[in-house]
């Protein structure tokens, strides 16, 4: 099993970090507790800018979570065929060959869902197995790599696909003033990425899937997620996730290695879901690592922000078109996300 193509997608809007900390003082003029809170938790979020599903001022005249829902499946199916029919290309895979198709977004929702729009709209098989997945949030990306494998795996001679669509901005709650909001308001971008993973039996010359595992934590529901209401999605987002992530993802992944008969010192590329700064802190703490060894998350979450489940696909795509490392070399993938859980994903090169 291979990753035989990647491909992203971002809407036309893109701001300056500054920009949209002005516009949000001014949606919450003479609501927040302190003048400067806005522009004090943005320094720290260490974000330069971040794309937008619509322009800024459709979000000052927002209203309704059925306005938002819809801006969510008319730019979410034109950003997923785009980073879809980007990653066939990479992979050399026309869409009627597309043997299953895994789409995740938590950002919206739609009944036919994402995927079953997408048949008609890109010319996919009428027998393709369809997937769609609410709920896993930031895990999500690394999470539908290991579906796919999975599929590509029982079905050796065909091609798997994990179609990622966040369009966070959307989430946008106009009367929540709570520090998670104001916080997710600062952190998450709107975008979409696409990997194509191959059966052993497909040509592929991409990253070569050894080994997946999922983990969950007990009892952790409320460390994140979302409460949803008449208003739509209302972050729930816990203070203590670095702290969760520092107790838990060291062990987690020294055990994956060892069942591998592998160990850290073995790992020579580091692909990470983005989170924020306090949660690549967290991570580089629980492994050991250098800042150097997270490059590319920190430059990802930098230029876009935190875009959930497509932020690791991100990571994955810049590692693969501009950092790739040489042949041989294994790489340790992984996200982390409500439930609370992670999802571990060993490649090699």
């Amino acid at each position: 099993m291979r990753i035989a193509g990647i491909g992203s997608a971002f809407p036309r809007h893109y701001y300056k970090q500054e920009v949209l900390v002005a516009t949000l003082e001014r949606l919450w003029s003479g609501r927040l507790p302190e003048p400067e809170l806005l522009r004090r938790l943005s320094r720290s979020m260490q974000v330069n800018g971040r794309y937008l599903a619509r322009p800024l001022e459709f979000y000052e005249r927002l209203q309704t979570f059925g306005e938002a829902n819809d801006a969510w499946i008319e730019v979410g199916l034109e950003l997923g065929q785009r980073a879809l029919c980007g990653a066939l290309v990479s992979a050399g895979v026309q869409p009627s060959e597309l043997g299953a198709l895994i789409v995740t977004s938590v950002t919206g929702i739609a009944a036919p869902s994402l995927d079953a729009r997408l048949i008609n709209r890109m010319g996919l098989s009428p027998n393709v197995r369809r997937t769609p997945i609410f709920g896993l949030g930031c895990v999500a990306g690394a999470a539908g790599i290991s579906r796919a494998a999975d599929y590509v795996r029982g079905y050796p001679g065909q091609a798997a696909a994990l179609l990622s669509v966040e369009l966070c901005s959307l989430t946008l709650q106009r009367d929540d003033l709570s520090k998670a909001h104001l916080i997710s308001s600062l952190l998450f971008g709107d975008g979409a990425a696409a990997v194509v993973v191959a059966g052993s039996d497909v040509e592929a010359r991409g990253p070569e899937v050894l080994a997946t595992k999922s983990v969950f934590y007990p009892d952790s529901e409320h460390v994140m997620g979302w409460d949803i209401s008449e208003k739509g999605f209302r972050i729930v987002l816990s203070p203590n996730v670095p702290k969760v992530v520092m107790q838990h993802l060291g062990d987690d992944v020294h055990a994956f290695l060892a069942e591998q008969g592998l160990s850290q010192r073995d790992v020579g590329s580091w692909i990470m879901h983005t989170g924020g700064p306090k949660v690549l802190k967290a991570t580089a703490i629980a492994l050991g690592l250098d800042p150097a060894q997270l490059q590319a998350s920190w430059d990802c979450l930098r230029n876009v922000g935190n875009i959930s489940s497509t932020s690791v696909l991100l990571v994955l795509d810049d590692v693969y078109r501009r950092r790739r490392p040489f042949p041989g070399t294994l790489s340790l993938l992984a996200a982390m996300g409500p439930g609370f859980c992670a999802e571990l994903i060993l490649l090699r090169w």
